[in-house]
């Protein structure tokens, strides 16, 4: 589609998990995604995550959220979800004690966006254009609509791998899980086709020609960090209206 336009990381590394840690003024990745839920979502696209993304840009911490995967031109947000970047903010890594801020978008019929960084900071408007929407203290700017999605994946070549296990799995014990314990030569040459088309050549993503709606925070690492430098964020979608959302979320 001529005009696409991707989503990408400002400064920093590009992270998407279902708990992304990044200390802020440095970054750690991660990558899983959820682009294949259940009908029960999938029925619902503009509450389905596809994928969260945090990264550092400058002193700003940058929060995106794509929702509805393989969104058609004209896809909306729905005015009947919250869409909300849970974080939680600590001075040390995993059992020490947290504080939690939670930034929330909702949109209503016309588009129209309003954003709550927990109770320091609150925009509404259109950020529907390039340049977003920016609150007047000039700590949070916001961008939602249609994006490329920015996930890449190998499908294809996930698909042959799978072919290549199940074809493999009598050859080998298996352990208690019902996993087959592959030697590492084998272990190697799977590993290898995951990253190459079935025919060996070079890897196609599966979501290049693809779009998602794209809800992009860029919110002033002051007002995350209330408990210290390591801020953990993860994403949910969460129903206000006749609507099955992707609760718990990325």
């Amino acid at each position: 589609m001529r005009g696409r336009v991707r989503l990408r990381p400002g400064v920093g590394t590009l992270a998407a998990a279902a708990v992304v840690a990044t200390i802020v003024g440095y970054a750690a990745s991660a990558a899983p995604a959820d682009h294949q839920d259940g009908p029960a979502t999938t029925s619902q696209p503009p509450a389905d995550i596809a994928d969260v993304y945090t990264w550092m840009d400058g002193s700003n911490v940058v929060l995106a959220m794509t929702v509805y995967p393989d969104a058609p031109a004209g896809a909306q947000f729905s005015p009947n979800v919250q869409y909300v970047f849970h974080t939680a903010s600590a001075a040390s890594g995993p059992g020490a004690t947290s504080h939690p801020l939670d930034v929330i978008a909702t949109f209503d019929a016309a588009q129209d966006i309003s954003v709550w960084v927990g109770t320091a900071e609150y925009l509404t408007g259109n950020a529907s254009q390039t340049a977003g929407l920016t609150s007047p203290s000039g700590k949070v700017k916001v961008f939602a609509g249609l994006r490329a999605d920015p996930f890449f994946f190998n499908l294809e070549g996930f698909h042959q791998t799978v072919l290549d296990i199940e074809a493999l799995a009598g050859s080998f014990a298996h352990d208690d899980a019902g996993c087959p314990m592959l030697d590492a030569g084998v272990a190697g040459a799977l590993l290898h086709q995951l990253g190459t088309a079935p025919d060996g050549g070079a890897p196609v993503d599966h979501y290049a020609t693809l779009d998602a709606l794209a809800l992009v925070v860029s919110v002033d690492k002051s007002l995350l960090t209330a408990g210290g430098p390591l801020v953990s964020v993860w994403g949910g979608t969460y129903a206000t209206g006749p609507v099955v959302a992707d609760a718990g979320g990325q």
